[in-house]
């Protein structure tokens, strides 16, 4: 895990029943999985040209939140008012009916925005631009298991790839400001022509046991009764099955014998693939690392049902959408893939 790096990651409710539809398995029905949207980038090339016909979609962000209205994301077609507020660089997401993009109006200033609020553990801020009535950007985590599969696929691609364009600005092999290609999936830079991809970070996050019993943990600065499993970043020449034993391990000073992939999902907070995974304690006794998490706790299945039902004593329900949950969810209904 990189130093001073958050060690566990947020965990939240899914929303409805995990079961098979549409031919896709359970691990496929996480939060930000399974639309089977067509990224066709065989066209990411003619994406300037793309753009432009009369049956582009474009959807909106400002500053990863995106624009939604309904319960949907809003999109407008070329040449809507709101688009002159937005960046001229835009993302080709994919087809649906027509081709999809992305646009970045991070620019823009709401008018009377309270900044303050944008870096708080969950953004309860919402700005309205006036040239989309109605329509509001809300912070993607509060919304991420309203949307539809696919929105929420688009909302999550589209929150990624403009992070990173956002923080990678400048050649890694030279220094030269680069600029954005292929769609926004490549950025070329003009005095040396090094070429640079978006990157993912692959993160395990563990469904570790031991019997009954579940591994659960916080990181410190987390609300009051927030728990979740244990989580951290994979690191250079490491499997994963192998991360997970360390993190473990670090963390919490427990072994770990076997290790089975479950589900992933990806987590655009910045950029993230989180590979869920089930692992069987070969230990129980606790040393947390203080400078890793702040509290870690075995929990049997007995209080998870409590948690779900928000009658656990010390551990609060979380919130909807992330993998942790969903993992939580169908350990305790014994029905993974």
């Amino acid at each position: 895990m990189q130093a001073g790096g958050a060690c566990l990651i947020e965990w939240f409710e899914l929303s409805g029943c995990a079961c098979h539809f549409g031919g896709m398995k359970i691990a496929e029905t996480v939060t930000f999985g399974g639309s089977g949207l067509d990224r066709a980038a065989h066209l990411r090339g003619q994406a300037a040209v793309i753009a432009q016909q009369a049956d582009a979609q474009i959807v909106l962000l400002w500053r990863g939140k995106p624009m939604v209205q309904d319960g949907a994301l809003v999109r407008v077609a070329p040449g809507h008012a709101v688009l002159d507020d937005a960046s001229a660089d835009m993302i080709f997401l994919g087809c649906e009916d027509g081709p999809v993009f992305a646009a970045d109006l991070s620019a823009w200033t709401p008018q009377g925005d309270a900044v303050e609020s944008l870096n708080s553990f969950l953004d309860a801020s919402l700005q309205e631009h006036p040239a989309v009535a109605g329509a509001q950007f809300v912070e993607l985590r509060a919304i991420m298991t309203q949307l539809s599969p696919r929105d929420a696929e688009i909302a999550a691609t589209a929150r990624a790839v403009f992070g990173w364009h956002g923080s990678h600005r400048f050649c890694a092999l030279c220094g030269h400001e680069s600029r954005m290609a292929m769609g926004g999936w490549q950025r070329d830079c003009p005095d040396c022509g090094g070429h640079h991809f978006p990157r993912t970070d692959p993160v395990v996050i563990m469904l570790i046991t031991h019997g009954n019993a579940v591994l659960l943990g916080r990181s410190p600065g987390w609300p009051e009764g927030m728990y979740s499993l244990l989580a951290g970043f994979v690191e250079p020449g490491e499997t994963i099955e192998a991360a997970v034993r360390r993190e473990v391990f670090e963390e919490a000073g427990i072994t770990v014998g076997d290790v089975r992939y479950l589900a992933s999902q990806p987590w655009p907070f910045p950029a993230s693939l989180m590979f869920g995974c089930a692992g069987a304690a070969t230990s129980t006794k606790i040393t947390i690392d203080p400078a890793e998490i702040e509290d870690a706790v075995w929990v049997t299945r007995e209080e998870v049902a409590q948690i779900f039902a928000n009658q656990h004593p010390k551990i609060l329900p979380a919130r909807k959408g992330a993998i942790a949950h969903f993992l939580l969810k169908n350990w305790l209904a014994d029905r993974f893939d």
